[in-house]
């Protein structure tokens, strides 16, 4: 089979790609621009034809274009002065979510010769969301019979924004019973306990509301409020009390629905109804554990009802309560429950 001649189609097909591969490798390295998200239409990225060094009556020969990587064109070069400018709006935590960089990559094609340039956009975050609570209204049950230094799990608020953007601190409203705790882990996230501060009377007031509010970084600063409804509970003498404070236990993650997990165990000195409990997951315990296990009210027996995926998830922390019907429910426990490999 004879070589294709350099004049026949094969060769122009030959040559056309050379030629597009060294316009390609021509370009300098990438012209680097910022925009702040949310910029109106027609806000000026940058002088993207003077960049180049193209003068402005050149620019309808040489056909300065956008060549867009991923089909987005939020983003428009102005015919007449070669001006790369906002077209359509750039919200931040759409396109990149909350990575700690944002960056739209396009390239920009001349003709005449023909050339191909790389171009970086950063979208620089601005403080356009508030702190988000994951309910409006969190409902407490504490009897009274609770001591002082007595203390109550939290969700903390989330920012879809980053940086100092999404850098969070709270406050709650005056209280002369509670306190607010709020602590930074090891990975920088916090984790936040409402703190008894003086015993309760319900006699003298059944129901406390009290306003917690997120409040982030940005300028201006934003904020976000959940409002705490406390209702005191009268009890009796004696609270459930749990046989130890934390239950460990290795699985496997190929159980069968049903097989049993761990047993748990209160009991209560009271008599008759006074003695009777309750177990169930707290409010805080996510969808996704409620979904994968199952606990029995009565006897306290936590089962598997979901599938166990060691790769999706290697261990969970299950918050337990046990409730003797009148004197409210005791402190959380927490069973670790971890799937072997």
């Amino acid at each position: 089979m004879s070589a294709p001649r350099l004049g026949g189609p094969a060769g122009r097909q030959l040559l056309r790609l050379v030629l597009l591969q060294a316009a390609w490798a021509a370009g300098s390295g990438p012209l680097q621009y910022s925009v702040p998200e949310e910029a109106k239409a027609g806000t000026l990225v940058g002088r993207l034809a003077q960049d180049l060094g193209l003068e402005a009556g050149e620019l309808a020969a040489r056909r300065l274009r956008l060549v867009w990587k991923g089909g987005r064109d939020s983003l428009e070069v102005k015919a007449e002065s070669g001006a790369l400018v906002v077209q359509s709006r750039l919200d931040r935590e759409e396109l990149c979510g909350q990575s700690a960089r944002c960056a739209l990559h396009l390239e920009v094609l001349v003709d005449k010769p023909l050339r191909v340039f790389h171009v970086e956009v950063e979208i620089q975050d601005i403080n356009d969301n508030a702190p988000v609570f994951p309910i409006k209204e969190h409902h407490l049950r504490i009897p009274e019979s609770r001591l002082p230094g007595s203390r109550f799990p939290l969700e903390v608020a989330s920012d879809a924004d980053i940086g100092i953007n999404a850098l969070l601190s709270y406050k709650l409203s005056p209280s002369e019973y509670f306190s607010l705790d709020v602590v930074t882990n090891e990975d920088q996230s916090k984790s936040m306990e409402l703190a008894l501060k003086k015993q309760l009377d319900r006699e003298e007031t059944p129901v406390h509301h009290l306003l917690l509010t997120a409040t982030d970084g940005g300028k201006p600063e934003l904020t976000g409020t959940v409002e705490l409804v406390i209702t005191v509970l009268d009890v009796n003498d004696n609270a459930p009390v749990f046989s130890q404070a934390v239950y460990r236990v290795h699985l496997r993650e190929n159980l069968e629905n049903g097989t049993l997990v761990i047993k748990v165990n209160a009991t209560d000195e009271d008599e008759g109804i006074n003695k009777e409990i309750q177990y169930s997951f707290h409010s805080l315990v996510p969808e996704n554990i409620k979904a994968t296990f199952g606990i029995d009210q009565g006897t306290g027996e936590v089962r598997v009802k979901g599938k166990l995926d060691y790769e999706e998830m290697n261990s969970y922390e299950i918050r337990i309560e046990a409730n003797d019907n009148e004197s409210g429910k005791d402190d959380p426990i927490f069973p670790c429950v971890m799937p072997e490999a």
